[in-house]
């Protein structure tokens, strides 16, 4: 075993003449892991755990949910729809629900059925209008005429009020 410097190996073992004495010495906290792979590792672990706890309770919420998040965060689109199905069919009246179907089936191109699920969002409540134009999920669907309309439909305005 080669040694980095006199006295240490590379994962930081006392050393005699290169070897290590104790291989018990150190600990995993001693490696120095690159945030970024720490926090993929993490979230790997994390889907593993939310998808065997789905396994056995499959309408376990915050399972969804943080599930749902991490897929959305790692681009696993195909995933993520079938997530955001499955809260909107255990929670037909939440309109978050139906806002995140909307920015799945944006995302995987399915332009008709993503603004069916706006609309749905929109008719149940949803009202952060500023996130919905700013959302880049919903790119596809800003390219459409129904964007637009469907906007004027479900946000009034000052001037549309006072008319």
């Amino acid at each position: 075993m080669e040694t980095t410097r006199p006295g240490k190996t590379e994962l930081g073992e006392s050393t005699e003449t290169g070897r290590a004495m104790n291989w018990r010495s150190w600990t995993w906290k001693d490696i120095d892991f690159p945030r970024d792979s720490a926090t993929k590792l993490q979230d790997r672990f994390e889907m593993g755990f939310f998808e065997s706890v789905l396994a056995s309770e499959p309408d376990q919420l915050d399972a969804l949910l943080a599930l749902g998040n991490l897929y959305s965060k790692y681009r696993l689109h195909e995933k993520g729809l079938e997530v955001d199905k499955r809260l909107v069919r255990m929670h037909p009246r939440e309109p978050l629900y139906y806002y995140n179907l909307a920015c799945s089936h944006s995302l995987l191109g399915q332009i008709d059925t993503a603004f069916d699920a706006l609309t749905q969002a929109l008719q149940l409540g949803y009202d952060k209008f500023e996130q919905l134009k700013a959302d880049p999920d919903l790119e596809n669907l800003k390219k459409d005429c129904r964007y637009e309309s469907l906007l004027k439909e479900h946000h009034p305005t000052p001037e549309r009020e006072n008319g």
